[in-house]
């Protein structure tokens, strides 16, 4: 029974953890509108699995991300330069009466499952939200430092991430006919979140003693 809570506290942190608007979640919801929900699995499964990797460095202790802080603040940094660049790019189109056209980060044959696994790996702020979540629930014991305990954290983790861009993928979607609104519109959106993302990611940078 204890098990079974650990997996569900797990899914639930990282379902909420998805539901904010950002970077990851309007991709899935513009993969899903424009290549069908095929290849947005694949992008939501990428996503997922970086973010387990990371969550498994966080679980095995800070002394392994202490020891290697040169390589997270060198992707700190790219992350920065990542969004401002995509956000920049999103708004050219859109000036340039393009807009109905594919956001720069979709208009290339990268595997989708590849693309999530890139955008998810360059996103190390998730590494500070899993070390508070894992430090709270284990200050709490409900997150014990056993193998099982750690394994089904993990699993419910990896799941509710899935789960939360699957409510952007589905939500979306459905939102987007429902309005019978243009590329467009997701093209701004997809603008206007990589551009607070990237200052977001700038104020961390500047700001956060992870970096």
């Amino acid at each position: 029974m204890d098990l079974l809570i650990v997996l569900l506290v797990g899914w639930l942190v990282s379902f909420l953890g998805q539901l904010p608007l950002g970077t990851m979640s309007i991709t899935a919801t513009h993969i899903a509108v424009l290549e069908g929900f095929n290849n947005a699995w694949r992008y939501a499964l990428g996503v997922a699995l970086i973010e387990i990797i990371y969550l498994r460095l966080v679980l095995v202790g800070v002394q392994w991300m202490l020891a290697h802080h040169l390589l997270f603040t060198i992707i700190g940094w790219l992350t920065v330069l990542f969004f401002l660049v995509f956000a920049v790019i999103s708004f050219v189109m859109i000036a340039q009466k393009k807009s109905n056209e594919k956001n720069i980060l979709l208009k290339n044959n990268l595997h989708r499952f590849v693309l999530g696994v890139s955008m998810s790996a360059l996103n190390p702020a998730q590494i500070p939200f899993w070390f508070i979540w894992s430090s709270y629930l284990m200050n709490a014991n409900v997150l014990l430092n056993q193998t099982a305990s750690l394994n089904l954290f993990t699993i419910g983790c990896g799941l509710g991430t899935i789960s939360g861009l699957a409510f952007y993928m589905y939500g979306g979607n459905w939102l987007i006919k429902k309005l019978k609104a243009e590329t467009k519109v997701l093209n701004i959106i997809m603008g206007i979140v990589f551009l607070i993302a990237a200052f977001a990611q700038l104020y961390r940078m500047l700001y956060s003693k992870m970096f």
